[in-house]
Order: structure tokens, then C-alpha cells, then sequence
């Protein structure tokens, strides 16, 4: 089988004899092996391969751009004249470009080689702890796994990065029960280069354990009130994720609906919150070593103290803008913990909740958002009351983050981010 980084230096010379004015090409081949456990058995032991090629070529100042699976020399060539015709077909457009400092780098990160018997131990022991010590849980599923991915990228200004990764995840769907009555689902995960931690002590995996031990008999919110809600890490980072993209990724700047277009350099949230994506960090598993459009990846903060420091943007759309483009393409989010114990947070929220999962609909382009407290537990005087039966809740992204009531000293880290509890005042609480 050919190399990645032969097969991309191949397919961009090819697009480049066919007559693109630049191009680019990025190959993966993955090794996935697996573990599953469905109710509590072991059901399955699997290796799988998998394959992708994108090419892309600049043509006249317009773009083509092709992806496929399929890594023989026929199906390469069929891409190369797809993507060309595609490039032929599009508009006309300067901005489109490819990073033009020449490199050559090799990376090697995480643990390329799996030790498929320590997986298999570490993965019974998960097992054997989970029935042992949280007798309510129901297991509905356990896929733990080892993933080696060879990567290559190649374009035409002389920019090349090959890179060999490892590294294991876990991946647990789960629900309390007790007799005939039960929890709604709730899932808990990590990924690490190292299996020298027992996998239930990754990430939150202990702690949504519990938890769902303590959710299948729930307590209703009473009335509707505005109150507090403590954000658990992985609660956190999806809130975050839309934050991000509904004010400094690529679609909302391009098209000038975010509410924060105007505001770099200037206070956007309270002055506590620093969010940064930073692939290089430690605790950070086999992060971004290359963006998509072929720059070297850097540490960057999106806000720093409250300013809004960087946009999350794309070599494309900053060229569009006449921006900064964001030094990485990653979402290796890791926001700065706080002074204060989760503890001593709790004990001063007189009335709220504390969310572990939000379910709703994308949120406004002002960034309001409404949906359904999940897994969540009910706060009343400084205590947690019960778990919760699902709940509304409404509010708005950026006001919720200037209504910064905490933020915990305590942090999770999963191998994909670094996130603390984020405590916030002003959220409307709808029960019965």
C-alpha cells in the first residue's frame, strides 16, 4: 500500500499537469480497533480500515474541491478531472488561497502502537467496576478502542506535514435503574495515549456514573423564575460550541449576523472568562498539528479576561474580510478555571440547577437559546435538592457569560478539552 504522503505529493502533481494554477491534497489511513459491550457483555472484537483523499485546486482564481475513500490510481484520477471540472464550473474569487511558506515536517504523537491486551484488561476492569461499585447503572453500551491514523498534506507552494498518531477512547451510553423505573440516557467519554489510569477515572466518567445512580427518581421544578444554573464541563462545551459559532466562526462574520463583528479588542463577557483552542496543550490528546488550509497549528485565546481577542476564521473568509486568520482549525477548547471549589459554588446558589446536558434547537442569531435541562439536578439553599425531571430553561449566550456568577477551581480534562464548572446567573427556570 502506498504511503499517505506519496499518494498526496502524486494526486497534487496530478492536478497541477491537468492544469490547476495550485493545488492541494490531504490522505488518511486509519486502523480502528474496538471492544464492544452491549448490556454488559462483551459482543464484539473488530479491526476496520478506512480511507480518504481531498483534493482541492485553484484554476483561474476559482475553486474545485473533491473527497473519496477509494486510494487507487483510478479513483484518483477520476477525482483529479472531477475536482478540475468543479474548479472550471465556480465562480471567480481572489480570496481562495493555500499557506505559501514552505514546510516539511514529520510528527509522531500519542501511542501509534496499540497493547491490545492491557486495552482488553483495562476495558474488563471498567466493566467489573462499574457493576461493583454503581450497582444502579445499566450499561447499555461500552466501546473502547484504539485508533492509528497515518496523515499526510501536500500543496504546491511547498508545503508538506506527515504525521503518525495513537491513541484509545472510551465511549460508555448508560442509565440509572431501579426496579421497573430509570434514568434518561446519559453517555460519558475520554480519550488518552496512555492506558496506565484505569479508563473510569478519565474525564467526568465517575461522576456521570453516579449521578445516574441519583436521576431515576426526579423531583419536579416548581413554577417559573430566573435563577441560577451551574454548567457542568461537558454541559460547558456544547453551550460553548454554539456560542463560538453564532459569534466568531466563518459563516456568521462572512455574512455580518454576528453580534460581536465589530467588537475585537473590546469586552465581550465578564472579566473572569478566558477561552482559548489550543491544540499544543498538555492534556490535550493527539491535537491539530496542521490547520485545513496547511499552516502550522499555534495556541490561540478567542478571549482573554473577557475581550474578544481572535475570530475563528479561515484563511478563505479572513482573505475575504481583510482579517486575521485564526491559527488553528481545531476545537481544543480549554477554558481557565477559577479560584472558587465547586462545593463552595454550590452553597451559594439559593435556588437553580445544575445542568448536565441541554437539549434544544440551534440558537438565535443574537444567540438566545430555550430547551430542556437534562440530567440535571435541582439546587435549593446551597444543597442539591434531587435530581430533576426535565426542565426548561431560556436565556442568551453572551448575557449568561456576563452574568458570570463562578468559576470552579476544579477542572475536567477528557483528552479533547480542559473545562472547569461555569456557574451563571439570570437563566429563566420553567417547571410545573
Amino acid at each position: 500500500m502506498n504511503q499517505p504522503y506519496d499518494i498526496a505529493l502524486s494526486a497534487a502533481q496530478k492536478l497541477l499537469d491537468a492544469g490547476a494554477d495550485a493545488a492541494a491534497c490531504s490522505v488518511s489511513q486509519s486502523e480502528l480497533r474496538e471492544f464492544n459491550v452491549d448490556v454488559g457483555k462483551f459482543s464484539l472484537l473488530r479491526t476496520t480500515f478506512d480511507n480518504a483523499l481531498s483534493l482541492t485546486a485553484i484554476k483561474d482564481r476559482k475553486r474545485g474541491a473533491v473527497a473519496i475513500n477509494d486510494l487507487s490510481d483510478a479513483a484518483i484520477d477520476q477525482a483529479v478531472a472531477e475536482c478540475l471540472i468543479a474548479a472550471e464550473s465556480a465562480a471567480t474569487d481572489p480570496a481562495w488561497a493555500f499557506a505559501d511558506v514552505p514546510q516539511d515536517k514529520d510528527f509522531c504523537q500519542g501511542s501509534p502502537e496499540a497493547d491490545l491486551d492491557k486495552l482488553f484488561l483495562r476495558t474488563k476492569e471498567l466493566l467489573d467496576t462499574v457493576h461493583s461499585e454503581y450497582p444502579k447503572v445499566s450499561m447499555e453500551q461500552m466501546i473502547v478502542s484504539h485508533r492509528r491514523v497515518r496523515r499526510a498534506y501536500h500543496n504546491s507552494h511547498g508545503v508538506s506535514y506527515r504525521t503518525l498518531s495513537g491513541l484509545y477512547g472510551v465511549d460508555l451510553t448508560f442509565s440509572g435503574r431501579d426496579g421497573d423505573k430509570s434514568s434518561s440516557f446519559n453517555g460519558s467519554g475520554a480519550v488518552t495515549d496512555s492506558l496506565d489510569t484505569p479508563l473510569i477515572d478519565l474525564g467526568a466518567i465517575r461522576q456521570c456514573l453516579a449521578d445516574a445512580e441519583q436521576q431515576v427518581h426526579t423531583v419536579p421544578a416548581e413554577g417559573k423564575y430566573e435563577g441560577t444554573i451551574i454548567l457542568t464541563p461537558d454541559c460547558l462545551n456544547s453551550m460553548l460550541y454554539s456560542l463560538l459559532g453564532n459569534f466568531v466562526a466563518d459563516g456568521v462574520l462572512l455574512d455580518g449576523t454576528s453580534p460581536w463583528k465589530d467588537k475585537l479588542g473590546q469586552q465581550v463577557v465578564d472579566p473572569r472568562l478566558s477561552i482559548s483552542l489550543l491544540p499544543g496543550h498538555p492534556d490535550i490528546v493527539c491535537g491539530e498539528k496542521y490547520t485545513d488550509d496547511g499552516f502550522l497549528s499555534e495556541g490561540y485565546d478567542v478571549i482573554k479576561d473577557g475581550v474578544l481577542q481572535n475570530f475563528m476564521l479561515s484563511l478563505y473568509v479572513a482573505n475575504k474580510l481583510g482579517a486575521r486568520r485564526a491559527p488553528n482549525s481545531s476545537f481544543s477548547l480549554v477554558v481557565a478555571h477559577g479560584d472558587t471549589p465547586l462545593q463552595d459554588i454550590l452553597a451559594g446558589v439559593k435556588k437553580g440547577l445544575l445542568v448536565a446536558r441541554f437539549s434544544g434547537g440551534s440558537p438565535s442569531p443574537n444567540g438566545d437559546f430555550s430547551g430542556v435541562a437534562k440530567n440535571s439536578f435541582l439546587i435549593e439553599d446551597g444543597k442539591i435538592a434531587g435530581a430533576v425531571s426535565e426542565t426548561m430553561i431560556n436565556g442568551n449566550l453572551a448575557a449568561m457569560l456576563n452574568n458570570l456568577r463562578a468559576i470552579s477551581k476544579e477542572t475536567v480534562k477528557d483528552g479533547t478539552t480542559v473545562l472547569p464548572w461555569l456557574a451563571v446567573d439570570g437563566i429563566t427556570i420553567s417547571g410545573k
